[in-house]
């Protein structure tokens, strides 16, 4: 993974150094509330519900064991002992004190990281593919181009304060795993018919108020010129977009009200004044970056499949995990493992101290000392022996990370909610758990098969309800909480919207209203039908009628 050179060290140290007397004058009252909140906003910290929050960095999602045990210190000493990874592939604080924010960005710091463009207008953490570089469907690994995106972005003073935030995901696998759909700029690398490597460059797309699906400006662009073109389409939205409508102001709706054609075109002249210019990229760069991402030393494959067929046959229970929680490895002999967050009771996302010193611990074992982190809110351990994943599952079982529900139903995505977030309209966490005991029963799990359930406490879909197979949305009717819910949404290289079914539901229908939506799938499907494909398939009609004529029928007994 890359390492922190001179140059990222001084930086850091030097934006330590500001907001420690930034934080120093406001509590001294030298600066106004409204002086410093764009400070305090380009470190990562926000005012939630009941205290601040801090959002910490996690570029591309991936972190040394190290950093994990400073994000373990930091959640014990100066919040309440644990974090909260969120779909941004961030963690979160949502205790820290004010006073005390600059020492968890010094000692960040000393591990390489930081909370620098966690929030603001400008730029945030770029996202990728939490198996890439292992993924037996990868053509190209995204990591080195993520790293120069992350190093271009970073205090990038001409989108600083863009009209609004602006997410980037990149990609290059078959299975689309990082959504560049639905962000404002999605990257999809690729190879030519004559082998060369280029970026299908997708623009536009996004969920929040307005969910829009995104544009293709660029089939093949070739990777040398990706900052050049990102600087063509970044500097016609900072020239056009709205500044003076809030709901207006995302690059989706700039692509919408201009139409794609158009935009591209502009984007098009502007890139003729920026193309080979500096920012164009060489081979030795390249190089000189990939390099910090060549594969680990991986040992040669042994008799692993017989011994780990034995096992997965005498302990139903290691089986089970293994079928829905380990992965395939281009590396014969080894396989990436999601440690899963999802545990019923827990809030998804949400990881204590211990456990992370516990991954910390599992990652230098057994994985080169370094794990991922999923846009699903997950962990992952990329490199794992074959023969090691019985010894990890045990440690993992234990410490309450081996729930067997990667891709079904209780692997719910889900925000901070009402419990924590001032934007939000509901809760987000009790609703989550009272799904998950509903369906707290792995064989029927399992019998239902692939589901994606996402859960969003406001209309800014932190929990990216709009393309779960169900999503949640949390809405304010009066003063009291209530839950609209969607069906259809998928991500992916098909990625598609889900529709609204129909009026919303109180938080305590919502169990019951999960499982009417499931029961009418079972009626429905066709052999191994996913959800969502019998959703397309046969649309909301059969599954509105069962959750509306339930709830009738339960109104008038």
């Amino acid at each position: 993974m890359y390492r922190y050179d001179a140059i990222d060290r001084s930086l850091v140290a030097e934006r330590v150094a500001q907001f420690r007397d930034q934080t120093r004058r406001h509590l001294a009252g030298e600066l106004s509330e409204d002086d410093f909140r764009p400070l305090r906003l380009q470190n990562g910290l926000y005012v939630q519900r009941h205290s601040p929050m801090l959002r910490i960095a996690i570029p591309y999602g991936l972190l040394s064991s190290a950093q994990l045990r400073k994000l373990a210190r930091i959640a014990r000493v100066y919040d309440r002992g644990y974090g909260h990874f969120t779909t941004r592939q961030n963690l979160q604080y949502n205790w820290p004190r004010l006073a005390q924010a600059p020492e968890i960005l010094a000692e960040l710091a000393e591990v390489g990281m930081h909370a620098i463009q966690t929030s603001g207008n400008c730029i945030r953490n770029i996202t990728t593919d939490h198996f890439a570089g292992v993924a037996p469907d990868e053509h190209v690994d995204p990591r080195a181009l993520a790293e120069i995106l992350r190093q271009w972005s970073t205090f990038h003073p001409e989108f600083a304060y863009l009209p609004r935030k602006f997410k980037i995901a990149l990609s290059g696998a078959a299975t689309d795993r990082a959504a560049t759909l639905l962000h404002d700029i999605g990257l999809y690398a690729l190879k030519n018919a004559e082998g060369e490597l280029g970026l299908r460059v997708i623009v536009g797309g996004g969920m929040g108020r307005t969910p829009i699906i995104g544009h293709v400006v660029r089939e093949f662009l070739p990777w040398r010129d990706m900052l050049t073109y990102l600087e063509a389409i970044l500097r016609v939205y900072n020239r056009h977009g709205r500044r003076d409508n809030l709901y207006k102001s995302r690059i989706k709706i700039l692509v919408k009200a201009l139409g794609v054609d158009a935009f591209r075109a502009q984007v098009e002249a502007e890139w003729e004044h920026l193309r080979g210019t500096e920012s164009t990229l060489t081979d030795g760069e390249l190089a000189r970056v990939s390099a910090h991402f060549a594969p680990p030393s991986y040992e040669p494959p042994g008799d692993e499949d017989q011994a780990l067929a034995f096992q997965l046959a005498a302990d139903r229970a290691f089986e089970r995990w293994f079928r829905r929680n380990v992965h395939p490895h281009r590396q014969p002999g080894y396989r990436a493992v999601t440690l899963s967050l999802k545990k019923t009771g827990v809030p998804p996302g949400d990881v204590t101290a211990d456990q992370m010193d516990l991954v910390a611990d599992l990652a230098d074992r057994h994985s080169f000392g370094e794990l991922r982190v999923s846009h699903e809110q997950n962990l992952i351990l990329a490199d794992v022996r074959e023969r090691d994943l019985l010894a990890l599952w045990r440690r993992a079982r234990e410490a309450g990370l081996a729930t067997p529900n990667v891709g079904l139903l209780t692997n719910i995505v889900c925000c901070p909610g009402g419990d924590f977030c001032a934007l939000a309209n509901a809760k987000s966490i009790p609703v989550a758990e009272a799904i998950q005991r509903r369906f707290d029963d792995l064989d029927y799990l399992h019998d239902i098969g692939e589901l994606d359930l996402n859960i969003s406490g406001c209309m800014n879909s932190c929990g990216h309800h709009h393309i779960g197979h169900i999503g949640i949305l949390g809405v304010d009717k009066n003063g009291s909480e209530w839950y609209q819910v969607s069906i259809g949404g998928e991500q992916g290289i098909n990625a598609a919207l889900g529709e609204v079914i129909g009026p919303s539901f109180a938080a305590a229908e919502m169990p019951g209203v999960v499982e009417g939506l499931v029961e009418a799938y079972l009626a429905h499907r066709t052999g191994d039908e996913r959800f969502v494909d019998t959703v397309h398939r046969i649309g909301i009609a059969p599954f509105k009628a069962r959750v509306y004529g339930e709830k009738r029928e339960a109104a008038h007994a």
